[in-house]
């Protein structure tokens, strides 16, 4: 890859891993648009997820601690706090996605990256998102979150394994269904999205392993260093916008980014 296709992919995935608009469209999407690029390869979906892995771990520091003290404690004692049960709604939340990604990795892979179904989960949950967004309650904090709202929300984000669909676009809506406010949906999204980073960056490793391809590591660390200070910046901004702005724009641009696709591809 050249520089420009380097930068471009790792602010991309900064941007789009935490928005809900799919960073796995992006990704996709890009190299087949632009002429010359090639697919990037495991070895920089690696690096750039390890960028936006840092970012989300280091924006909330001040969350994960007590929340993995408060958990480490409630294995011994069983004595449960608002921040173990935040932790454990995380931990529960997250085995959907890794039950799905087990079964059927290869058949999404293989089946669900062609442009035209990207266009249609994009316009799909795109409008699903909206709704949501208008119906929702908006009344709890995701200190609140009950085992319904894991199962829910946890099966939303397996869904979101089809590119297009966005995990963080699926779990923000499937949050605002079930009555969290927009800023709670968006956090519970983000705690949730540190280990689904982790598990799918494990598999990515692993087949980068197999296939013993060459390595550019140079590529890396620009593509991780970037991922991770664009990662960071959105979550922040993304945060402090959230109840002035709403999910509309993100609606919007899933819209006509779908019809778009359709007009490029169809």
């Amino acid at each position: 890859m050249d520089i420009l296709q380097i930068i471009t992919l790792a602010v991309l995935q900064g941007l789009t891993e935490f928005l809900p608009i799919s960073s796995s469209a992006h990704l996709i999407l890009v190299p087949q648009i632009v002429q010359g690029w090639q697919d990037q390869g495991l070895a920089f979906d690696v690096a750039v997820h390890i960028g936006t892995l840092s970012a989300v771990v280091l924006y909330f520091r001040n969350d994960i601690t007590p929340m993995a003290q408060d958990w480490v404690r409630s294995l011994t004692t069983r004595e449960q706090t608002v921040n173990s049960r935040l932790a454990w709604a995380v931990l529960f939340g997250t085995i959907p996605v890794g039950l799905a990604g087990l079964l059927f990795k290869g058949f999404i892979e293989t089946e669900f990256r062609a442009p035209l179904v990207i266009a249609a989960a994009t316009i799909l949950f795109g409008l699903v998102l909206w709704w949501a967004d208008v119906k929702g309650k908006r009344q709890r904090d995701e200190y609140t979150i009950t085992w319904a709202d894991v199962i829910i929300i946890g099966c939303a984000q397996a869904l979101a394994l089809i590119p297009g669909t966005s995990r963080s676009g699926a779990t923000m809506t499937a949050g605002l269904i079930m009555g969290l406010s927009r800023q709670a949906a968006a956090r519970f999204s983000f705690l949730l999205s540190i280990p689904v980073i982790t598990l799918s960056g494990i598999l990515v490793v692993k087949d980068l392993i197999e296939q013993s391809a060459p390595v550019d590591w140079w590529a890396l660390v620009i593509g991780t260093t970037l991922a991770g200070i664009t990662a960071y910046f959105c979550i922040h901004y993304f945060l402090k916008l959230l109840d002035r702005i709403g999910m509309l724009p993100f609606v919007i641009y899933r819209l006509v980014l779908g019809v778009v696709l359709i007009y490029i591809f169809a």
